[in-house]
């Protein structure tokens, strides 16, 4: 396997301009024999779909939702950030360069990471273009807010409702570009495999969700952007149908998976309420900024009224323990912070899995008015769920499953190990290294899709040529009948248990044993559980209806299959790092004070994993991360 990662030469600086420079290009008047596969519609997707249509190619957009507006990315709250330094508070492009580098606790690769922070500003002048609503001051200049793991102020926002305005923005751009007839949006459709012609990839095969039909579609180039796999643990803040199987079954067809034991675990997520529960909703981190998080210092107390517990028996643990950063410290960090106090025994809530979420000294320093401005409909989110007002009583939260920074392997210019297969946003590994700091993950979206993905395709295209590929060569018809096999396969089994049973009972054996937190002896048994679940799954799933028409339990099955096979490579790839780092916690790798021990000399290098057949192991490749701009360092936010 190949893992050139093709950075240009230059300083790092100069390495994109280089990049532009020096690539191919296709004439205007030949782009439109070029034929495009766009999987997935959410920030990533939607925005390159939109751009490279407008550039001339003609594009084939696929989504599993009925509408692209319902991409996962609406979901997202808080911001996105850019060093455009409007605060005047000491930002640049350098500072959240390294910001970043350091929040992913030097896991990721330098080049990249600089692009992302070149761009960032690019990324708001685009979408301001668009109308999307960010906030603005009283003269009209764009507001900015504080995220974890910076000191300054970067994070442009619309309320609580940032990733919805941004899709609108690109979801926009998309309708414009279907409106010339540029693109075909494919809604309702689930790509189920890839189609490689002499080791490129040239199309897919997908299932369209309505009537069931199995389709082949070919093309010159396909990219993938469709998310991460954080609902692997089941119980996520992910979206139900937020699932890994494109970029698994890319996986399976010669893709590298680059490090897919980094999870991010988010701290500020509605506490589970039930056993019955199927997901967790999200709380944004800026709410971070107003309130302050604290626990009983007593046990005794944790069952009391908050408002009866005085100032001097609550412990703020997060600013006692990263004064620098305080409440504001990484989402890693804070997370493993919370777990830690309710281990001791001093969460809060019915079971003891909470902690407070107070803004009640905010609202006497800024009054209740400006608290409903910034945060109102996250208050209301928080009330309709749990029956509590936040304006008189503190929240309640901890950490859950929420963002996944592995995935497939990418070079320089987004392309994956099969020459031809291109990977954006959450699905790709490249930029957030051991763990993705807030407000990172719109601008990675939005970066790959409209500034990135225009520039490099295109390069592989102009060295290929138009593709005289057809839907009925034998490739094609080989991957039709073996996803048809596939479905009949679970339609054959009729059990006893739905694909949920077995999805909820991965969910927490990955939950509890490659979590939040890890070791040699819990990942061992996992491993050793899989093949079990996975055997009872085979022998005793039931799928009802048929395959010729709506059928959301064969969805959910073929999604859960891939996440049970999946889940074996999450933990073989975290027993093999042998470190704590980010949101990789080895609980045999801490300090003496318990945070994260990175050990650079073996582990400074991105896994890449080879699918070698159903029985046999995958192959572990290693591209070694080379750190010239930034000096490798204890990552401390104290």
């Amino acid at each position: 396997m190949d893992l050139n990662p093709n950075i240009p030469d230059g300083p790092i600086e100069k390495k994109w301009d280089n990049f532009k420079f020096n690539a191919k290009l296709v004439n205007p008047a030949n782009r439109r024999k070029y034929r495009i596969i766009v999987v997935g519609s959410g920030l990533a997707g939607a925005s390159a779909a939109a751009s490279l249509a407008e550039q001339g190619y003609s594009i084939d957009c696929f989504c599993f939702q009925d509408s692209p507006r319902r991409a996962h990315s609406i979901a997202a709250q808080g911001g996105i950030n850019a060093a455009k330094n409007y605060q005047n508070d000491g930002d640049s492009v350098r500072r959240l360069f390294y910001d970043t580098i350091k929040g992913g606790d030097f896991r990721s690769r330098e080049a990249n990471v600089y692009r992302l922070a070149q761009l960032s500003s690019n990324i708001i002048d685009q979408c301001v273009a668009q109308g999307v609503p960010f906030a603005r001051e009283y003269g009209g200049l764009l507001a900015n807010r504080s995220f974890g793991g910076a000191q300054v102020s970067r994070t442009f926002y619309a309320r609580g409702q940032t990733g919805q305005q941004l899709l609108l923005g690109a979801y926009s751009a998309l309708s414009h570009q279907i409106s010339l007839g540029k693109i075909n949006m494919h809604n309702r459709h689930e790509m189920l495999d890839l189609v490689l012609i002499n080791s490129h990839a040239k199309g897919i095969i997908t299932r369209n969700l309505i009537n069931g039909k199995i389709e082949r579609w070919a093309a010159d180039a396909i990219i993938l952007a469709t998310g991460g796999y954080g609902n692997v643990f089941y119980l996520s803040t992910n979206a139900a149908g937020c699932n890994v199987t494109a970029d698994f079954r890319a996986y399976k067809r010669g893709a590298g998976f680059a490090n897919p034991c980094f999870t991010q675990i988010h701290p500020t997520c509605i506490p589970q309420h039930g056993e019955e529960q199927s997901k967790l909703t999200l709380m944004s981190e800026s709410l971070r900024n107003d309130g302050r998080v604290w626990v009983p210092k007593n046990q005794g107390d944790c069952q009391k009224d908050p408002a009866a517990i005085p100032e001097q028996d609550r412990d703020y643990f997060l600013e006692r323990k990263y004064p620098s950063f305080g409440n504001l410290a990484p989402r890693d960090i804070a997370s493993r912070a919370a777990k830690v106090v309710c281990d001791e025994g001093r969460g809060v809530g019915p079971q003891g899995r909470g902690v407070y979420l107070d803004f009640s000294d905010a609202i006497k320093r800024l009054g209740k008015s400006k608290i409903q401005e910034l945060y109102g409909n996250l208050f209301e989110m928080y009330e309709r769920i749990t029956g509590e007002n936040a304006y008189e009583r503190p929240m309640r939260i901890y950490p859950a499953s929420h963002y996944t920074m592995g995935g497939l392997w990418v070079d320089y210019g987004l392309m994956t190990t099969i020459p031809g297969l291109f990977c954006l946003g959450e699905a790709n590994f490249s930029d957030h290294g051991a763990n993705r700091l807030g407000a990172s993950a719109l601008m990675q979206g939005l970066c790959d899709g409209y500034f990135i993905a225009p520039s490099t395709i295109p390069n592989y295209l102009a060295q290929m040529g138009p593709s005289s590929h057809s839907t009925k060569d034998p490739a094609f018809i080989k991957a039709e009948n073996e996803v048809k096999e596939t479905i009949e396969k679970f339609l054959s089994i009729s059990g006893t248990q739905t694909a949920r049973f077995f999805h909820q009972k991965l969910g927490q054996l990955m939950w509890e044993y490659c979590g939040m937190s890890r070791t040699k002896e819990g990942l061992e048994y996992a491993l050793a559980e899989i093949p079990q679940i996975e055997n009872d799954f085979y022998s005793n799933l039931l799928v009802t209806g048929s395959s010729q028409t709506i059928n959301q339990e064969l969805e959910r099955a073929g999604r859960v299959a891939d996440f049970i096979e999946f889940s074996k490579l999450m933990c073989l790839d975290a027993l093999t790092r042998n470190e704590s780092c980010g949101g990789h916690f080895r609980e045999e790798y801490q300090t003496p004070d318990g945070e994260a021990k990175r050990n650079d000399a073996e582990y400074s290098y991105v896994s890449v994993w080879q699918y070698q057949g159903e029985r046999s192991p995958p192959t572990l490749h290693k591209e070694p991360l080379e750190f010239q701009e930034v000096q490798l360092s204890t990552r401390s936010y104290k």
